[in-house]
């Protein structure tokens, strides 16, 4: 028994570290890519063509004074991004490990329940920082991310009727001869851009709409906690692209294929956002509501009413 529960702590220590690092050179692959859109560079000085670039931010940012406000809630303040922090390292214990020191059977679930969580996180971390431009950002981010999670369980759920499972690595088993890609397209696109809202990235960014709202919900943290929430933001960045690949682009396997297709939707994220303006707030709930709603219990009716015709 102590033996499993050492295994399980230094694999979770292992992932955990392995998640860190993708991270950060996920914020270099992100500052390079829309530095070449932007025709520049991006960082080159620090290491060779600027490798060592985010292990200097990471650096810079946790020995940096921790300042905070006076009138903040100040506890809650400085807790909230180690929360977000926590939750989003949580979801990936959902990834499907062989050596199955979790086993979970209903990942889904799992995965939603989290996701819900981390909105609390947003709407605390805004309201406590006390200031109105912060508490309108997470306002933003509350309203966004609990109407993208009604869409993107709706998406989800179509692809558990066709397995008729919870667990995600039965996905690779039903992918052998074709990819959920090919068979649902037009959902797919409606996950990913739930996904990109579900994450605050652009174009659904309100949640950070510098133009107005100076920097959103995290605009009075700076050092560490600024990178903590930054960290958390990444890490599902990478998780979503993980969810994606498992569900619609042939499953999960311990391959280099399955790497680079992870890191060709993480490169999605970042292109979307060097290539698309933010988009207005009205219309983008106007577009959860009012086309992905439809769309997506549109497809799970059919595909139940597929599975009960081909039983």
């Amino acid at each position: 028994m102590m033996n499993d529960i050492k295994m399980f702590i230094m694999s979770m220590l292992i992932m955990i570290i392995g998640v860190l690092v993708g991270v950060a050179f996920l914020t270099l692959l992100e500052r390079k890519v829309l530095g070449y859109i932007q025709i520049r560079k991006g960082p080159n000085k620090v290491g060779f063509l600027g490798i060592l670039q985010p292990f200097s931010d990471a650096i810079k940012l946790f020995t940096k004074e921790q300042i905070f406000p006076n009138c903040s809630n100040y506890m809650v303040y400085y807790f909230s991004p180690v929360v977000s922090f926590i939750i989003s390292l949580m979801i990936w214990m959902l990834m499907p490990y062989y050596f199955n020191m979790i086993s979970f059977n209903l990942g889904f679930l799992f995965f939603l329940c989290c996701m819900s969580l981390g909105v609390y996180t947003v709407m605390i971390a805004g309201w406590s920082s006390n200031s109105k431009y912060t508490l309108l950002g997470g306002l933003r981010a509350v309203a966004q991310t609990i109407s993208y999670e009604v869409s993107l369980s709706l998406i989800m759920l179509s692809s558990i009727m066709l397995i008729m499972d919870f667990n995600l690595l039965k996905f690779l088993n039903y992918q052998e001869m074709i990819w959920f890609l090919f068979m649902m397209i037009p959902l797919s696109m409606c996950m990913l851009s739930s996904m990109m809202a579900e994450t605050n990235r652009t174009p659904f960014d309100f949640a950070e709409g510098e133009s107005e709202l100076v920097s959103g919900f995290n605009l009075e943290y700076s050092s560490g906690g600024f990178a903590l929430i930054f960290l958390s933001e990444y890490s599902s960045i990478l998780f979503m692209s993980m969810l994606f690949v498992l569900i619609y682009m042939g499953g999960y396997s311990l391959k280099l294929m399955f790497y680079l297709k992870m890191l060709f939707i993480s490169f999605m994220f970042v292109w979307v956002r060097g290539t698309l303006p933010r988009y207005r707030y009205d219309k983008l709930m106007y577009m959860c509501w009012k086309n992905y709603l439809p769309v997506s219990l549109n497809f799970l009716l059919f595909f139940i009413g597929l599975k009960i015709f081909l039983l």
